[in-house]
């Protein structure tokens, strides 16, 4: 397995891989990482799809890209998925997968038109005193101390930043800052996560610093991340012949391990509650998905709150009981035996009539009943006790949503805290409650909060208490790699892999990453991997980066004037000087 990039490679269509034919696949999970990867045995590893079988524990694929009508409850979405052009390993995927929507288009058409008909990008990033503009302005301000911070994490090697946590590297000025405001909310961080994952992310994304103000190089689906992308791909899954196996919780692999050579030897299952299983020779490749962001949720309705369950974690087990049998095989309890830091909840709000809308379209600045964007991206309250966010995306975000009702997604970082309105923590209120919190912020008058809270909307809340699990301070060796080094039929896959390219996780690019490098690795593919974007290591994009940090103001040089000026006019002979004033960082008059 290699990584590349142009378009050589991308439109490049690899040959069968040997013996393929006689190879049979499992996954364990049917997250959008086992989808992924058995479309690229599929597609690019030829591998019959009958000869693939995915395990999952739950009735419903999906994983974490969910969105679902429950019963008597309503529309569930327990997270949304933010995503640009620059996904390099999705987009490649979805350019194979036919669209649901539109005949004769790929999902990745359909993506792409969306955008281009409508394109995304928010009109109030925060409020403040209830549902005022926060006047956050497109603005960073970030100090100069802020700024060393920055690009002392950026310039930091990988070793010098693991096991550190973020409020470890950043003093009070950078947390106080607007970046932190946007970034924490954006990307879901604590204080106390890992500085590494930070930085990760600013390598990974420095091409999105500029529109981080107000999202305008994101791009969201049309429908819910479940009707919009889990369930093409899954058609064409089914079609090519792929087998679910649902009810089936994977407990253990067996391993045959010596120097130099690791082979899985057995699946063991419970199905239905039975025990089973599956013996696996050289010729039969294991998939395992470890650790989950979603794992024991728990759902609560209008009128209960949503439960924190800290009990037996399936997936979390599992993982546990594959690492204690190798060191390279990870170290789950650096990730998921820390709930208090790794816990937040998001609640789905339906509103039921027009009472509700109009508040939402004050801030939103935007019509939700039009189908076209509508924030643009999470809006924060940025003086909300609980820092609380909630977004409203195209509506309907469900195929069977009544014309006259709107989704909003709402969530909260300081789930502990009590609130502004209701006064008490976020984990301890039913929808109903979380919905006057968000109605208090929205700036309904107080006296109709009641009535509106239970009248005109229907909230469920989801506590999830691994959902940052990934975020926990970390170093090398804590995730195990891919395909482990002497592994001969088996890898890893998701968002507690180790992928060696240098990209971050929290993103449905990542799901997918890893299991294209499985798959290339385990059947020697011979394609390229896409590698990450190298917007890192372009020199345009580090300085329109190092401007909008700057929130324009130029960078002078110290010393006398006459000394600045002569060094520009020594500048401005070579393409330095012309890439210094396109970019605003010094004065181009």
């Amino acid at each position: 397995m290699y990584y590349s990039n142009g378009n050589y490679e991308a439109f490049a269509r690899p040959r069968k891989p040997d013996g393929v034919e006689n190879k049979a696949a499992w996954f364990v999970g049917s997250g959008l990482a086992a989808l992924a990867g058995a479309a690229f045995l599929i597609r690019d590893g030829q591998m019959p799809g009958h000869r693939i079988t995915i395990l999952e524990q739950q009735q419903l694929p999906g994983g974490a890209l969910d969105g679902i009508k429950e019963p008597e409850k309503g529309f569930v979405i327990r997270g949304g998925r933010e995503m640009e052009e620059h996904f390099e390993c999705l987009w490649d995927l979805y350019r194979s997968i036919p669209s649901l929507e539109i005949e004769g288009a790929s999902v990745l058409d359909e993506f792409y038109w969306l955008d281009k008909d409508d394109p995304n990008s928010s009109l109030q990033r925060a409020t403040v005193n209830r549902g005022e503009d926060a006047h956050t302005d497109g603005l960073f301000t970030l100090s100069e101390q802020a700024q060393k911070e920055i690009v002392k994490l950026f310039l930091a090697t990988r070793q010098d930043m693991e096991n550190k946590r973020i409020n470890e590297v950043f003093g009070e000025e950078f947390l106080g800052s607007n970046f932190w405001l946007y970034w924490r909310t954006m990307f879901a961080y604590e204080e106390w996560h890992s500085a590494l994952e930070m930085k990760l992310y600013l390598h990974r994304f420095i091409h999105q610093i500029r529109g981080m103000p107000d999202f305008s190089t994101l791009k969201f689906t049309k429908y819910n991340q479940y009707e919009s992308l889990v369930m093409p791909l899954v058609k064409w899954l089914l079609d090519h012949g792929v087998v679910f196996q649902y009810g089936t919780e994977v407990t253990d692999v067996d391993f045959n391990i010596a120097p130099g050579h690791k082979q899985a030897t057995r699946i063991h299952w419970l199905r239905d509650g039975v025990e089973g299983g599956a013996d696996l020779g050289f010729d039969d490749l294991l998939f395992m998905t470890i650790g989950s962001l979603t794992e024991n949720s728990d759902n609560g309705d209008h009128h209960t709150p949503a439960k924190l369950n800290e009990g037996p974690a399936p997936a979390w087990d599992f993982w546990r009981r594959i690492a204690a049998k190798d060191p390279a095989f990870g170290h789950p309890d650096v990730f998921g035996s820390h709930i208090p830091e790794t816990k937040w909840e998001s609640a789905t709000v339906t509103t039921l009539d027009e009472r509700i809308p109009k508040y939402i379209q004050k801030i939103a600045k935007r019509d939700p009943f039009s189908g076209k964007v509508v924030t643009g991206g999470i809006v924060t309250a940025k003086d909300s006790s609980w820092l609380l966010s909630w977004t409203v995306n195209r509506q309907p975000h469900f195929k069977q949503q009544p014309k006259d009702q709107i989704v909003v997604w709402v969530y909260a970082l300081f789930v502990e805290k009590p609130g502004d309105y209701v006064k008490k923590p976020m984990q301890d209120c039913s929808g109903e409650e979380i919905t006057q919190e968000w109605l208090y912020h929205l700036g309904v008058p107080v006296e109709d909060i009641p009535e509106l809270a239970a009248t005109g909307a229907l909230t469920i809340p989801v506590m999830m208490p691994y959902v940052t699990a990934f975020f926990m301070p970390r170093q090398a060796g804590d995730r195990p790699d891919v395909v482990p080094e002497g592994a001969v039929n088996f890898a890893f896959i998701g968002q507690f892999a180790e992928s060696k390219e240098r990209d971050c996780i929290f993103t449905t690019e990542y799901s997918v990453r890893t299991p294209m490098e499985a798959v290339y690795t385990l059947l020697d593919v011979e394609r390229g991997v896409p590698e990450v974007f190298n917007s890192t290591y372009d020199i345009r994009t580090l300085l329109s980066a190092t401007g909008r940090l700057r929130d324009g103001e130029e960078i002078r040089v110290p010393g006398p004037e006459f000394l600045s000026d002569l060094l520009m006019k020594k500048l401005d002979k070579t393409q330095i000087g012309g890439l210094l004033r396109k970019y605003g960082l010094v004065d181009n008059d």
